[in-house]
């Protein structure tokens, strides 16, 4: 009779065992690689989920508080993240109401250049063929025939870069406006910027938007349009923030712009009245005739840009005496004229020569005047202590540093300080 042997077969029996469960290095990475996979797979459907709720409550608010009044026979359109009421008339918005959200500060959804039609607009909105004929070549690019403006934005795509559904619907022919590209990829991007800079500075709030073209029976067409989209002569831009009790309006021309924001920044009760549109009626009368009646730009702008302030209205000034603006244009002609500003912002280097800014602050400054150090000694006064926040009149010939217009003083007889005015402003003077 054979004895079992425990012994002999244990080495055997642990062998077999621990084979079983042992993996090779490469089995570890496949399936721990399988498991990150899930996990992101996961990760995806939570943030879409997110994504979900925030329109949800994005739509919560912006149909509580951000609506405009539409007329009784005016059909507000609700898309994702905005909504708008479409002229036919002239194949575009009348107005497109949106909120920006803190979320853009981490957003990193980009273009998507999906523009198409409405198909929400009952009566059809306009279409690529307004803006530009395509045409596919023998090698299978496309050549472009534009009509001479850009298909401009009224709520901004970059506003949505949080959500790619919100984002992409921006891109509806709906949203488009056509624009000069001086003005559009300009002026108006930099009110865009701005806007979502404040929320960088105020990640705890949310603003309330409304954007559109002033619109009339006069308006010229873009001709080779087949809808024959109307071309505004100027856009306006309603922002409320409603937790810090801010409000503001813009009224801007649709053509290049020299002057800095501040000379289009109008309350929305001025915007009301250019455009009939009553904005922001859900709000309680009191709260909104409070914050309607605001137009105080420098809450809006990012600390640098704070002290800036307008150019001189040109046709006010005095004959031979120019604006900051108009000194660009003289720039290099080697003969002496004379620049009215205010000094928004001076800087001593450290080699002791000091930069005097007009009107803008550096970096977006117009407008130098620079006195040498040795130089400083001429002056009977601290240059920097005595012109600082003054308006002045200064004579001399104007160089090219860097592209901007320098002038460079030997002595204070070339300055002239004047008696604090009141200067005029005209929304769309841009001579």
């Amino acid at each position: 009779m054979l004895k079992f042997s425990y012994h002999l077969f244990f080495p055997l029996i642990l062998l077999i065992n621990t084979s079983v469960f042992t993996q090779t290095s490469e089995e570890k990475i496949n399936n721990l690689t399988e498991e990150i996979n899930q996990l992101d797979q996961q990760k995806e459907q939570l943030y879409q989920k997110l994504e979900t709720y925030k329109l949800t409550k994005l739509r919560e608010d912006l149909y509580k508080y951000g609506l405009p009044k539409a007329n009784d026979n005016e059909e507000i359109i609700h898309h994702a993240a905005m909504s708008l009421v479409y002229s036919e008339p002239h194949e575009q918005a009348k107005w497109v109401a949106h909120i920006i959200l803190p979320d853009i500060i981490n957003g990193k959804t980009g273009r998507t250049n999906d523009f198409r039609e409405d198909s929400l607009v009952k009566t059809g909105s306009a279409t690529e063929i307004d803006y530009f004929l395509k045409t596919k070549k023998e090698d299978g690019n496309y050549e472009y025939d534009g009509f001479g403006y850009d298909r401009g934005h009224l709520a901004p795509s970059a506003d949505f870069r949080w959500s790619k559904k919100a984002l992409s619907e921006s891109y509806f022919y709906s949203n488009m406006s056509p624009q000069l590209a001086e003005f559009n990829r300009e002026k108006w991007g930099e009110l865009e910027d701005i806007l979502r800079g404040y929320i960088y500075n105020n990640p705890t709030t949310q603003l309330y938007v409304v954007t559109g073209p002033l619109l009339n029976d006069t308006l010229p067409k873009i001709e080779r349009s087949v809808n024959k989209v109307s071309i505004p002569a100027y856009y306006y831009k309603v922002v409320m923030d409603l937790t810090n009790q801010k409000a503001i309006g813009f009224i801007m021309p649709n053509q290049k712009i020299n002057y800095p924001l501040n000379n289009y920044a109008v309350s929305i009760d001025e915007v009301e009245t250019a455009t009939g549109i009553d904005f922001f009626y859900q709000v309680e009368d009191e709260q909104e005739n409070a914050l309607e009646s605001q137009k105080n730009i420098t809450d809006w702008l990012p600390e640098k840009q704070k002290n800036d302030v307008q150019p001189l209205y040109q046709p006010d000034l005095p004959k031979g005496v120019y604006n900051t603006i108009q000194a660009k244009r003289l720039m290099g002609s080697n003969r002496k004229v004379t620049i009215a500003g205010t000094v928004v912002s001076s800087k001593e280097t450290r080699n002791g020569h000091l930069f005097l800014n007009l009107d803008i602050n550096y970096p977006n400054h117009i407008f130098t005047i620079a006195i040498w150090k040795q130089n400083i000694l001429n002056f009977s006064y601290n240059p920097h202590d005595m012109l600082l926040h003054q308006t002045i009149y200064v004579t001399g010939k104007i160089a090219d540093f860097d592209g901007i217009p320098t002038m460079i003083l030997d002595n204070e007889k070339a300055i002239e300080i004047q008696a604090k005015e009141k200067y005029k402003l005209v929304i769309g003077d841009e001579d």
